[in-house]
């Protein structure tokens, strides 16, 4: 990888975290490139649906690009979404948050184009992260291509088991957002016969939104369907006493009736400590009563 395009296909981001983070990975030795509307502002979003289509567009069609970062989330993928022509596909993602939007799209075509694509930083967290950083450091690797293994220690409601499988998912919100269209996960197991491990996290949400997000999944087949479950950070989504239990015990409420694995507390999700995951390629997880591990293929 050295080609970087900086491209804003969903909400406004101050120029400022653009910069940064374009002289960071220059520093690390990086071609890097900015879009035409990247630094733009229309309301909320960074362009209008056809500026930030078009941007998307010739990023992903462009041979001398060999990774596309996403300056930021926010929201507005979903009005473009099924306009996004992946027919010529040169690039590697690079995003979370609205981004899985985007994840979700390759994830589809995965089969195809061989394509994985990658859940970490965007511009604010590249451009300000301390260097010495875990999260910038790890991202340093992935970028590079270096193989990442995490082992992080037990937490009380892992479900301990192995599982082999493509690691898809992202921000729950966009998942649920995305379920019974041509984009939702079951499409998305339904191209990857060898099996997935699902990974979510959240950002903002209630308590009672994250139970009824979690069902959705359950009804509608998801969870009966994946071989493994990962649990990042739900920042900012605060315990509702109402509903007698933590965030953490709602979902593995929803996940009680199954048998796959699952690994809670992973450091991934709208927090500094922000660590990469290759979505799109084999994973391997195993999680014990001491400790859990988690490798990427990739």
């Amino acid at each position: 990888m050295e080609s970087i395009l900086i491209i804003s296909p969903s909400g406004t981001i101050n120029p400022d975290y653009i910069e940064g983070a374009a002289k960071r990975l220059r520093s690390w030795g990086y071609k890097v490139n900015v879009s035409p509307h990247a630094r733009g502002e229309y309301g909320r979003f960074s362009g209008t649906d056809e500026e930030r289509l078009a941007d998307l567009q010739a990023a992903l069609q462009d041979p001398s690009v060999d990774a596309i970062l996403c300056a930021r989330g926010g929201y507005g993928l979903q009005r473009i979404l099924d306009k996004v022509d992946l027919s010529s596909l040169n690039a590697t993602l690079i995003g979370f948050s609205d981004i899985t939007a985007l994840h979700q799209l390759y994830a589809l075509s995965s089969l195809n184009v061989n394509r994985s694509t990658l859940h970490g930083l965007m511009c604010k967290h590249i451009a300000t992260l301390p260097e010495d950083s875990r999260a910038l450091q790890l991202f340093r690797r992935a970028l590079a291509g270096e193989p990442i293994t995490y082992k992080l220690p037990a937490h009380p409601l892992n479900r301990c088991g192995e599982a082999q499988g493509t690691l898809v998912g992202g921000n729950l919100s966009v998942l649920y957002g995305l379920q019974g269209t041509p984009y939702d996960l079951n499409h998305v197991i339904d191209v990857h016969p060898e099996g997935v491990i699902l990974f979510i996290e959240d950002i903002g949400e209630r308590h009672y939104h994250i139970d009824r997000m979690m069902n959705n999944l359950r009804m509608s087949g998801v969870l009966a369907r994946i071989k493994g479950l990962i649990v990042g950070q739900f920042t900012d989504c605060e315990d509702d006493p109402l509903m007698g239990c933590t965030i953490s015990q709602t979902i593995a409420q929803a996940a009680e009736s199954y048998t796959f694995p699952m690994l809670f507390d992973f450091p991934a999700g709208h927090v500094e400590d922000n660590c990469p995951l290759w979505l799109n390629t084999t994973h391997q997880m195993s999680i014990t009563e001491k400790f859990s591990t988690l490798t990427s293929n990739e």
